[in-house]
């Protein structure tokens, strides 16, 4: 597969593991966290997909989380992505579907903060960045070779791109990903290297499609 991707005219060369957010549902629409419940895209969501497919060269291999906002929009890159259940989003447990911005402000600010502190029931950041981690390190010898895309949520790829700029967990506390935000990281040597972060629109980094001004909850 190295010759035909190599070949390609995207400019993205062979090296490289592509990071998605999946579209929006409704439960981003309305500013709510979304972890484990399992809407599907709204029609913008769908229309964000066929963006991103849009833009994305031809890949060697797409791997989705198991929930249906993600392998929906893995459906408009490739009908035969597979499923990695370490890429799932953050279990949210009670807040699930509640308000962004309930929570007092105080364990807002820590549980950005702190990668070992969660809420009552929730997941820490810090263990879903050990799976997602090594998830990570698995597709390393295989992004030296091809296009790999990967159909994610908020945390995973928070938690992809502390991993590849080999930063503090924390990090994610002052990353926004927005829905159908792409990512990219190079790897040459066994080394990662963060070409891009976030990039939505026609064209990759030149036009967002909402301003940047709402919360970015899970999903």
């Amino acid at each position: 597969m190295v010759a035909g991707v190599a070949g390609r005219a995207s400019g993205y060369g062979w090296v490289v593991i592509i990071l998605v957010r999946h579209g929006e549902t409704q439960a981003n629409r309305a500013g709510a966290y979304l972890g484990r419940a399992d809407p599907p895209l709204t029609e913008r969501g769908r229309r964000q997909a066929e963006r991103v497919a849009a833009m994305l060269p031809p890949p060697d291999r797409v791997i989705t989380s198991p929930l249906q906002r993600a392998q929906e929009t893995a459906s408009f890159i490739d009908g035969r992505a597979e499923i990695d259940a370490r890429w799932i989003e953050l279990d949210y447990g009670p807040l699930d579907l509640t308000p962004v911005g309930a929570l007092p402000e105080m364990t807002m600010h820590r549980w950005r903060d702190d990668p070992d502190f969660a809420p009552e029931g929730v997941e820490t950041f810090r263990t879903l960045a050990a799976r997602v981690h090594s998830a990570c390190e698995e597709l390393c010898p295989l992004a030296e070779s091809s296009v790999v895309v990967i159909v994610t949520h908020v945390s995973p790829v928070k938690a992809a791109v502390c991993w590849a700029l080999g930063g503090e967990l924390s990090l994610g506390g002052r990353m926004f990903v927005d829905d159908g935000g792409i990512a990219r990281i190079d790897v040459a040597d066994g080394r990662p290297t963060l070409r891009w972060f976030n990039r939505v629109g026609d064209q990759p980094g030149e036009r967002a499609e909402e301003a940047r001004g709402r919360a970015a909850p899970g999903g």
